[in-house]
């Protein structure tokens, strides 16, 4: 299958922000550069365990990757290889996966409440950033990539796992907790976790959580959904092959456009956050 099945073509301008560009993958070559950024965070920094097709071809893929439109940073100072890829964001609508064999998330989420909505969905994952750009201002251009993707294609809804590190729920008590109480999604906008799969999160009541504390120690992509009013689903993941536990969230985009109107609709020259 090729590895641009859904979109070989795609008329979202660019973002040109300093010696960065931000614009979807246009060739598969440019889609095996995501790939193998996703390889060296994933499996080398994070230590997820690879297939053995995985390993030897140092990417990180599944069947999905074909009909997912592919979010990229690029540094134009490294170049136009495989390496001057820095951030990426996997991507797939709706209307794309109701021909092409579902959502990514339907194998550890009911996902039925969100399948009911009507507009358009997109799922958002494997988002990672290479470790030596691992600043504001890049993890900032991707926020932007995707505020743009959202504008262009009408999409109402977004949703995807978002992870914790680590495969023991019981270290992520108060966060799961946290999430659990103060960020539940309503019941139209809630998925839950397989029952096979199923976590529980509420693991301690509202009156043991210092919530200060453990806002401050989210993971950063968590925390960023959560400054945008999103919400979780009901029910954590653990996910061994990837050595995380897992989390629903579910974002409604007029948070996300509000936000890219208000920051981010400015003249080139006023641009530094890269």
């Amino acid at each position: 299958m090729d590895l641009l099945e859904a979109g070989q073509k795609h008329d979202l301008e660019p973002l040109h922000v300093n010696n960065f560009v931000v614009r979807l993958a246009e060739t598969p070559a440019e889609v095996e550069a995501a790939q193998a950024l996703r390889y060296r965070v994933f499996y080398e920094e994070m230590t997820a365990l690879p297939s053995p097709e995985a390993r030897q071809r140092r990417l990180d893929f599944d069947d999905f990757d074909p009909i997912c439109d592919h979010l990229l940073v690029i540094d134009t100072e490294r170049g136009n290889g495989a390496l001057a890829v820095v951030g990426t964001y996997r991507l797939l609508r709706r209307s794309v996966a109701n021909r092409s064999g579902g959502f990514y998330t339907a194998q550890e989420y009911d996902l039925s409440s969100l399948l009911r909505l009507p507009g358009e969905l997109v799922e958002v994952g494997r988002s990672c950033v290479d470790p030596a750009y691992r600043n504001r201002g890049v993890m900032q251009l991707l926020w932007r990539g995707l505020a743009a993707y959202v504008i262009h294609y009408e999409i109402d809804v977004l949703f995807g796992c978002a992870s914790f590190p680590g495969t023991e729920p019981e270290a992520m008590d108060r966060a799961l907790s946290y999430l659990h109480h103060y960020h539940l999604a309503p019941s139209a906008l809630r998925p839950r976790a397989l029952d096979h799969h199923y976590v529980p999160m509420a693991r301690m009541p509202p009156s043991g959580i210092d919530v200060q504390a453990v806002v401050a120690d989210l993971p950063p992509l968590i925390k960023g959904y959560l400054r945008l009013g999103g919400f979780v689903g009901d029910g954590a993941v653990v996910d061994r092959q990837f050595n995380t536990t897992d989390v629903c969230m579910i974002v409604k985009t007029d948070q996300v456009t509000k936000k890219y109107d208000r920051h981010y609709r400015r003249p080139a020259a006023d641009e530094s956050d890269a």
